[in-house]
């Protein structure tokens, strides 16, 4: 921007500089004509007799004309100046000792040109027709006044500096606002990488504590046999068990990150999917005594890996009947909208918490911290929006507080 400014400025100075010149040269072009004759006598006594006309378009000019010797001989002007300034400006012109320039006088500017011209002195003597006939070199300096052009410069400079200090904080805001943004999702990515290592190890530091303790009671009664010593050896496989699940989530969820997981993208029944997941689930929900409804359009075909949305289908049933409350009812839908298949899961309870919607999906969180350890780890609902995403899918869940929750998934 500055550098435009300057460009831009170089070229206006540069523009007006020429400008003037031209009008300068037009003036010097159409000199004023003198009367060639100074008469002088022989007391060197000089008449000084000036005659000529100024272009009406410069009329803020005049000239002057000197001597060898500098003397100011004439003056040509229609401006309304007093002796004193022409003196002084031709003053001003002699001693900068450049042919053209400008000058300062008065809080004004005039550029200058100083010509060289011939002309006739006649000298008289006692007789009449005594006369002898010389050539001398004499100046003329014409005088353009340039002091709106130096204003403009001036206004123009100002312009640009009030501009550069305003544009200077707004693209300082615009630069930061923007590189805000770009970071925002690295910091956002590099806060849930230290949370995620956090609630890992966390999770992990539990079964191993119930695993260490339960060694150390089988270690307090060697003597005693397997059988009579079960059940330490079913606490340490059942906590075996469940760190090896979530590992197997965590390394799924890894690969997810790194895009190393390839889900198939084939055609498939997903109504026989949901169907299939709901008769397995059909003990649990009965022997829970909970009330189930369905609204499931048969037929359906999805693209899709098969097996990764049942796991999905699994998942959100699997909450719903988690969460419902002592008799409630668990509502599941699939349907049709144009050409997506929706699949929606809702069960009544208390619901959640609308602070706790924009994090649901998030690993390791859980709702209800009382149910930290009720065999999840909280990457269930992760691991469906993963695979959901990786499918060019969309999930996202509803809530009425005190009544129900509703999860459901596009395709």
């Amino acid at each position: 921007m500055i550098a435009a400014f300057i460009a831009i400025y170089i070229i206006t100075y540069t523009n007006i500089q020429n400008e003037n010149q031209i009008k300068l040269n037009n003036t010097v072009m159409s000199p004023i004509m003198i009367n060639p004759l100074f008469n002088t006598d022989e007391s060197n006594n000089t008449d000084r007799i000036f005659m000529g006309k100024i272009p009406n378009d410069y009329a803020s000019a005049f000239n002057v004309l000197i001597s060898d010797d500098n003397d100011l001989l004439s003056i040509h002007s229609y401006i309304d100046l007093t002796e004193e300034i022409y003196e002084k400006a031709t003053e001003l012109a002699i001693s900068a000792k450049k042919d053209s320039s400008v000058i300062s006088l008065n809080g004004q500017r005039w550029l200058y040109k100083i010509k060289p011209i011939n002309a006739n002195l006649l000298i008289k003597g006692k007789g009449n027709f005594d006369t002898v006939a010389k050539t001398k070199v004499i100046k003329q300096i014409y005088f353009l006044d340039v002091t709106d052009s130096y204003k403009i410069l001036s206004q123009l400079l100002l312009t640009f500096g009030a501009i550069s200090i305003v544009m200077l904080f707004v693209i300082f805001g615009i630069s930061l606002f923007f590189a805000q943004h770009a970071v925002a999702p690295i910091e956002k990515a590099y806060e849930k990488q230290k949370q995620f290592v956090a609630d890992a190890s966390h999770e992990l530091k539990t079964p191993i504590a119930i695993i260490n303790a339960n060694i150390d009671a089988l270690y307090a009664n060697k003597t005693e046999t397997i059988e009579s010593q079960q059940k330490w050896i079913n606490y340490i496989n059942a906590e075996t068990d469940r760190m090896g699940k979530l590992v197997s989530d965590l390394l799924y969820l890894a690969k997810t990150d790194n895009g190393a997981v390839n889900n198939k993208h084939l055609p498939f029944n997903i109504s026989n999917i949901v169907t299939d997941v709901l008769l397995a689930m059909e003990a649990v929900v009965f022997e829970k005594g909970i009330k189930l409804s369905q609204n499931i359009e048969p037929d359906m075909i999805v693209n899709g890996d098969s097996e990764k949305v049942k796991q999905v289908v699994m998942i959100l049933f699997d909450n719903a009947v988690k969460y419902v409350n002592e008799n409630g009812s668990i509502f599941v839908t699939l349907k049709k909208s144009r050409n997506h298949t929706t699949f929606s899961v809702k069960n009544t309870g208390n619901g959640i918490p609308k602070q706790s919607l924009p994090k649901l999906f998030d690993r390791f969180y859980r709702v209800d911290s009382s149910r930290a350890h009720d065999g999840g780890y909280g990457l269930g609902l992760s691991i469906a929006k993963e695979i959901i995403d990786s499918m060019g899918g969309k999930i996202q869940a509803e809530s009425v507080e005190g009544k129900s929750a509703t999860f459901t998934f596009i395709l």
